[in-house]
Parts: structure tokens; sequence; C-alpha cells
């Protein structure tokens, strides 16, 4: 192993047997109801008038056996409007098969698109050493990647040892509060002023626009569990002013997919590959890592994700979820910082 276990490992168990059994608790359904009537009104851009065309483009395979990208054949009042605000998406390339989504690697391949929006966030100042998290509740800090900022409370395998220059390099973001993380958020609720946290956020800023602001970063990790029953349209709609609010800043989105299927169609896994093709930016397919485990690493109410330590070369740890959430998170953000470091 990488890092030896301390004593801060024991302790560590019965301090996170606790915070799992807090984060359940406020993180009880994956469904919910609409917000109130006043989150669309309030919404930065007013994403519940917004309508989406379907894609035109052809397929690209990549050599590598990355994911192909696409982005939308625009209308012509489409491509009047993007004249007016300038945007880092680039042109159609693909077509998205939704059969295909689970199949897609876990791990992305970082696209030339993908690359030209980092570098503009770059030329706008972001800080290339920060990342970002935009989610719920399986993305607050107790749960989801703070480990990586304590010694003890994980250990790496052998094959893994070079993720310990992607922890150093990001020093700062895994155990950071990010002002668009929050229990009980939703898509909808990162794009709310009305969700904003007023001890750090200013008048009229989303819980989006104020983490931008206070941290700058230069990809954004989005993992959005959370959604409407019934409606996912709604869903979509709210995840694309995400996508097109940190592109527009030149933050360099990856979008995650989701562990359960409470749905019942995988739909809210088909909107996020398509969405992830249509923007050409990374696709961590979560949902991929954790189906060999057992009950494809869900707990009894099909949406919580099983609970370990995250002691990677633990074979009996990692029967369980939540280490490998934590890990192959920490994968595709060390994938994706090489490929846009990349010369």
């Amino acid at each position: 192993m990488v890092h030896k276990r301390n004593w801060l490992s024991h302790l560590s168990l019965s301090v996170l047997i606790g915070v799992v059994v807090f984060n359940l608790a406020g993180c009880a359904s994956s469904t919910g109801k609409d917000p109130q009537d006043s989150l669309e009104v309030v919404s930065s851009s007013s994403s519940a008038e917004q309508t989406v065309t379907p894609l035109t483009s052809t397929t690209v395979e990549t050599e590598d056996g990355g994911t192909p990208t696409s982005v939308p054949s625009s209308s012509p009042d489409q491509t009047e409007e993007s004249d007016e605000v300038e945007r880092s998406i680039p042109a159609p390339t693909a077509t998205f098969d939704p059969r295909t989504w689970q199949d897609l690697p876990v791990i992305p391949v970082v696209s030339d698109g993908a690359r030209d929006i980092y570098n503009h966030g770059l030329s706008l100042g972001n800080n290339p050493r920060a990342f970002a998290k935009v989610g719920d509740c399986q993305n607050v800090p107790s749960m989801f990647l703070s480990i990586f900022s304590h010694e003890g409370f994980y250990s790496l395998r052998e094959e893994d040892a070079y993720l310990e220059e992607t922890i150093e390099w990001f020093e700062g973001s895994f155990s950071r509060e990010s002002e668009a993380v929050r229990r009980g958020f939703n898509a909808a609720s990162v794009v709310s002023p009305l969700w904003a946290n007023p001890e750090f956020c200013d008048p009229g800023e989303t819980p989006l626009d104020c983490e931008i602001r206070l941290h700058q970063p230069s990809i954004a990790l989005v993992s959005l569990e959370t959604w409407w029953e019934g409606n996912p349209e709604k869903y979509e709609q709210y995840v694309r002013e995400i996508l097109e609010t940190l592109i527009d800043r030149g933050i360099l989105p990856i979008l995650a997919t989701k562990a359960d299927n409470l749905e019942g169609d995988h739909q809210i896994n088909i909107i996020l590959t398509r969405l992830a093709y249509e923007y050409d930016i990374p696709l961590w397919n979560f949902w991929r890592a954790i189906q060999p485990l057992p009950n494809q690493g869900l707990m009894e109410d099909e949406f919580h994700l099983t609970f370990a330590e995250n002691h990677f070369d633990d074979p009996e740890a990692m029967r369980a979820a939540w280490p490998w959430r934590n890990l192959t998170a920490l994968q595709v953000i060390n994938s994706v910082w090489q490929g846009v470091s990349a010369p």
C-alpha cells in the first residue's frame, strides 16, 4: 500500500459511521417535488422557458477508445443569440446513441474541445490548481473526496501511486466546503439565488456563481443525483444551465452519471450522457464502475451507496460503493488534468 494506516484510520471508522447516518438523513430520496415556483422566476437564465433542439450530426470514433463527442446544431435564432454571448462550445462532431451509454468508459478521454474550454478559462484567470464540486448530498466533503486531505483516511494501491501527484496539485479543493454543494440541493437549487449562502454570497448570486467567484476553479465536477419525480425534462433544463454557466466562464465541467435507477428506465443517465456528448465535455461514468459490486453498490433503498472505509488496497472494503466513488473521482480528475495539460 502507498499510505500505511495509522491510529487516525481506526478513529475514522467510528467518525465516518456517524457521518454516514447523518448524511443519509439529509439525503433521504433522489426524487422530489419541484422547488417553489419562484425558483423558475429567479433562475438566472429563465431555463424553464428554454427549448431543446434535436441534434443533427455525424458519428466519430476516437482511435484510443475514448468517448465520441458532439454538440448540437443550432437554429438561425440560436446562432444569432450565440453571437451576442461568446461561448467556448465547439461545432457538432458526433451523434449520441442512447443504447451505448452503459458501455462508455468510467474514466474519460479529454477532447480538443474540452482543452479549448480549459485554456480559455486560464486566459480569464482561472486557477489551474483548483477544481470545484457541484452537487447534492452525495458530494458533501464529509463523504466525498475530503479523505485525500487527511493522511490515514485512505490508502492507495501500488498501481495508483501516480495519483499522489494529483492529490498534491489540487490540495485545498478536496476538503473545500463548496457553496455549490449542499444536502437537499438539486439542479435548480444550484442556479437559484434563493439557495445561496448569505454569509459568503453576494445578493442575487446563485450558489454556482458564488462558488466560481470565491474559488476560481479551472475544472468542475458536476454530480447531481437528485431529480424531480415524473419530470426529468426540468432536470435537463437546469443541468444545461449549470453547464453553460461553467463553460461561459472557461471552467471545464466533468459530468457524472448516477448510481441508481429509481426512474426505472435510466432516463437521467441517458440525459447526462447526451449532454456530455453535446457540450463535448468529459463524462465520469460512475454507474458502470459499481455494477460488479453486490447489489450494484446500492443499499436496500436502491439509492444510497454502500459504505466502507477508503482503503483501496483492501479487497473487502472495495466490495462497497463509496470507496469506488472516491477512487474513480480521483482517477477522473487526474485523467482530465493530465489531458488538458498535455502539450
